[in-house]
């Protein structure tokens, strides 16, 4: 139970009818989950609108619904005004959970890309460092032992709230978490005292329908971190730094290869040797240490410089920063899986033709003898992205396997037909697949010394999803299984 008057301590409200006077039992933001003494909270989505069914919502038990408009309630049930349910709902859960942000040190990481491996970089460092870190993020959120899948980069602010109550209690001394343009825009985070917020760069993305009106807009939402921050890290060599940053009024500092960086970046050498690839470089500034990753590729530079700029602020030593540096990995992100000697094998999560480009010609930096990619493309999504990967690969890839991803309701076949369209446009070599285990059983087959071969689009997922229902499928179990069967084979 809950005082309401200390659950609206925070928040700006027109009382319309009833009385602000007890507590409440739960504070609920779902109509399914209604129950009696609750606190109710209504949002507006895409498809329902809780404030058209506040009839039900009250005879069910709801004792206090939170509203943007004067809805339809009976005299028991109090009615309450805010400017914004989304802001209200944040600023409740805060007070709901006893504000467990404020007993803990919170890194917010935003950006178009980087968001995830920094994330997991930053807490394996702090880690190994002593202290004990939670984590919220594209690909799960972890407390202690517990991993719990996501659906959202960044929550609903309820949830968010009850992961760092969870967080409290299991000891955590500081919550690294992703914060997506959305979950600023809907005010998820709204009201979380960050401590660090992080800018690490920004690309057009997640502009259309139901996400953001325009680039401009899209920006504006990453720029909301920076007045809700203490101290901010920013990527000073992205060409929309001053966009993002407009208006902040955190104290700032600054990453990148720019002599004006707080932290740079010089020297910068690629390591390319049997089963690894990787990088090092020497940073200067408001640290000097020479660094060595064993993830390729320059955009891995900005996501360490960005992590050693955080733990600077957490009293890391070198020497656990170096040491947690070299063997840090994020599932699905550039991530290697030894099979062989002679070639590389990666999975990574590159689902689009901007990451794939991205991930491709950082590895044609090595100069492999090969560049193999493996990749399919998601059903019931637009077809435009299916012709822009084909060609991205027929561009850039020497050899690509064109296989399934999640077909979901579409058949493969039509998929791979449109993946060859774009493919079309090149002159690059390709062979059909459609099984996935099969399209990893020929590359693994047909490696040649020197080669790099990539299996994208999965990443971490560890299913696919066909017509309706997800089957499970790791691509680490399949590599293992396919390993097995060819030494059976021999």
């Amino acid at each position: 139970m809950k005082a309401v008057k200390l659950l609206l301590e925070k928040l700006s409200y027109q009382i319309i009818n009833g009385t602000l006077d007890g507590e409440i039992s739960e504070l609920v933001y779902d109509s399914r989950k209604v129950t009696k003494g609750c606190m109710f909270v209504c949002i507006k989505g895409a498809a329902y609108d809780s404030h058209e069914h506040t009839e039900e919502i009250a005879a069910k038990g709801a004792r206090i619904i939170v509203a943007e408009r004067k809805v339809e309630t009976p005299q028991n049930v109090t009615l309450l005004l805010v400017e914004d349910t989304r802001y209200a709902l944040s600023l409740l859960s805060a007070a709901y959970f006893d504000y467990p942000a404020e007993k803990m040190k919170v890194i917010g990481i935003t950006g178009t890309k980087g968001k995830t491996t920094t994330t997991f970089m930053v807490k394996e460092i702090l880690e190994h460092a002593g202290y004990k870190a939670g984590l919220i993020g594209t690909i799960e959120t972890v407390i202690g032992d517990t991993h719990i899948p996501s659906d959202n980069t960044t929550p609903e602010s309820y949830l968010i709230q009850e992961y760092f109550s969870k967080m409290v209690e299991a000891g955590c001394d500081v919550c690294v978490m992703e914060v997506s343009s959305q979950g600023l825009m809907m005010h998820r985070t709204a009201g979380i005292p960050f401590e660090l917020g992080i800018f690490t760069n920004l690309a057009p993305d997640h502009i259309g329908p139901n996400e953001h009106a325009s680039f401009e807009e899209y920006a504006a939402c990453k720029g909301m971190l920076f007045r809700q921050c203490r101290i901010g890290i920013a990527n000073v060599d992205d060409e929309h730094f001053d966009m993002v940053m407009q208006g902040h009024t955190c104290e700032l500092e600054t990453v990148g290869f720019s002599e004006k960086a707080d932290y740079r970046a010089s020297g910068v050498k690629l390591i390319g040797r049997p089963g690894y690839l990787g990088v090092e470089y020497h940073v200067s500034g408001k640290i000097c240490m020479d660094v060595e990753i064993d993830v390729p590729g320059k955009f891995s530079v900005y996501n360490s410089l960005i992590a050693i700029a955080i733990c600077e602020h957490f009293k890391v030593s070198q020497a656990d920063l170096k040491e947690a540096l070299g063997t840090v990995k994020t599932k699905g992100r550039i991530e290697m899986v030894k099979v062989s000697d002679d070639f590389i094998l990666m999975i990574d999560y590159a689902h689009n033709a901007m990451s794939l480009e991205s991930l491709l010609l950082t590895l044609k930096e090595y100069c492999p003898k090969r560049l193999v990619c493996v990749f399919g493309c998601g059903g019931n999504r637009s077809r435009l992205r299916r012709y822009e990967m084909g060609e991205v690969s027929g561009r850039l890839a020497d050899l690509t396997v064109i296989t399934s991803d999640n077909p979901r309701f579409e058949e493969p076949q039509a998929i791979i037909d449109d993946i060859k369209t774009g493919m079309a446009k090149t002159n690059g070599k390709y062979v059909e697949i459609s099984d996935r285990k099969e399209a990893i059983r020929y590359v693994i087959e047909h490696g040649r010394k020197g080669d790099v071969i990539v299996l994208a689009g999965k990443g971490h997922e560890d299913y696919q999803e066909i017509k309706g229902k997800k089957y499970p499928m790791d691509e680490r179990v399949l590599i293992q299984e396919v390993l097995e069967e060819l030494a059976a084979e021999h």
